[in-house]
């Protein structure tokens, strides 16, 4: 074993990296015999140097994280501070003064991940990013690397541990929205503003990551229709539950059938119960992938937390100071195939739409010509009537995005529709 210590920076000190921190100190041996050499701290930066961190040293904490990345003695930098800058700016500058680089940054990713991936290969160093997705859920390293081999098809997953806490409550509670979310808020599974995770921001960035890894394409934040939960009802997970579904908000990565393109969205969706993703409760995530070789494989456990998260990021500390030692670099970027994303128009898919319509004679008519003129077709229909009033609930077999859409503009401009109570889509079968 080689005496002379790696040493790592850690970028950020919060609840994962207390965490790193944490594992680096207390499993060191266990480290330094899997690495092959010690791992040293040699500084962390923090926003707030006053605080007490326990079992790091003082002399180590620095407000100053350009000067910590600039030291030009460090072999890995740990960044798990989050946001776009300065994190970008900092990752950049510790590629630049010989510094490979372990990173946690779904949005940084989503939005830069190509243009770090060159810096890093100009400067021939490693970026992993394995804790990124999915908290302690190996799924970055066996996309990139177990399926190397393999023609990934499809990427199905729960990947937001919050969103799935709230919908769990609501379908096994009957909780409505609201109070789902605040028992989220209470147990610290919801931020303050839930904001990127109800509206699907998280689960957009880990959905742009996930699809550039699987198709060897480059996919964006900006590429990734997304949709929120907050309009998810009670209603909503009534209807679900007559059709033997529940609803989750999914993260789905596709290639279209004939290979040319893929796409990659995020929205709530009815998924039969049967399948695997069904069962996935309380704020755990899950990753549903499909290929032609390995056939479907599930990948699930905690998504997120201090520990979970950190267990990954110490999975990529080991493997870059592994390649560190070996003079050698792990897989970059692999955008070979240079695929078109498709728009969401394109996407086909069934789906549940409830109607608030006139019970009077003529209605059903009335919407399944509209349904039929653009080329809609319907597997079923409920209709329950009172008082004048009626609910009409619609399944459709696999139409486009855009068909539907179309569909829809014009249900809602008839007198006999007085509003269109939910649109939901139909995943999984």
């Amino acid at each position: 074993m080689r005496t002379r210590p790696l040493k790592v920076a850690l970028l950020g000190c919060g609840v994962v990296g207390s965490e790193v921190a944490r594992i680096m100190t207390t499993q060191a041996v266990d480290l330094a015999a899997r690495i092959g050499a010690p791992v040293e701290l040699a500084g962390v930066a923090v926003r707030r140097p006053d605080r007490v961190r326990e079992g790091i040293a003082p002399e180590l904490v620095t407000t100053d994280a350009t000067a910590l990345v600039k030291r030009g003695d460090l072999d890995v930098v740990v960044e798990v501070i989050g946001g776009i800058e300065p994190a970008r700016t900092l990752i950049t500058t510790a590629f630049e003064h010989g510094a490979s680089v372990v990173s946690a940054n779904k949005a940084l990713l989503a939005q830069d991940g190509a243009a770090l991936h060159a810096v890093a290969e100009e400067h021939g160093k490693d970026l992993y990013y394995e804790a990124a997705v999915a908290g302690a859920i190996p799924l970055i390293r066996p996309l990139r690397e177990s399926l190397a081999g393999d023609k990934v098809n499809r990427v199905l997953g729960i990947v937001n541990g919050t969103t799935n806490f709230i919908l769990d409550a609501m379908d096994t509670t009957g909780a409505g929205y609201q109070e789902a979310l605040d028992e989220a808020t209470a147990l610290g599974y919801a931020e303050a503003d839930p904001t990127a995770d109800v509206e699907g921001f998280d689960a957009a960035a880990k959905a742009a990551i996930l699809a550039g890894i699987a198709f060897h394409t480059r996919v964006r934040l900006d590429d990734v229709h997304r949709e929120g939960m907050t309009e998810v009802t009670a209603a909503d997970f009534a209807s679900a539950r007559e059709m033997g579904c529940t609803i989750k908000l999914l993260a789905i990565c596709e290639r279209a059938a004939d290979g040319g393109s893929v796409t990659a969205r995020v929205h709530p969706a009815m998924i039969p119960l049967t399948h695997p993703l069904a069962s996935v409760r309380g704020a755990y995530n899950a990753v549903f992938v499909e290929s032609d070789a390995s056939g479907q494989l599930m990948f699930y456990g905690p998504g997120a937390g201090g520990a979970p998260t950190a267990s990954a990021v110490l999975g990529d500390l080991v493997a870059v100071c592994r390649n560190r030692l070996g003079g050698t670099t792990g897989p970059g970027e692999s955008a070979y195939a240079a695929l078109p994303v498709s728009p969401m128009g394109e996407v086909v898919t069934r789906y549940h739409i409830s109607l608030d319509v006139a019970d009077k004679p003529g209605v059903l008519a009335q919407v399944a010509t509209v349904f039929a003129e653009h080329g809609v077709s319907i597997d079923t229909v409920r209709q329950q009537g009172k008082d004048g009033e009626a609910s009409l609930v619609v399944v459709t077999h696999r139409a486009s995005d855009a068909a539907l859409g179309g569909t829809v503009d014009v249900l809602r401009k008839l007198d006999t529709v007085r509003g269109v109570a939910s649109i939901m889509r139909v995943e999984g079968e």
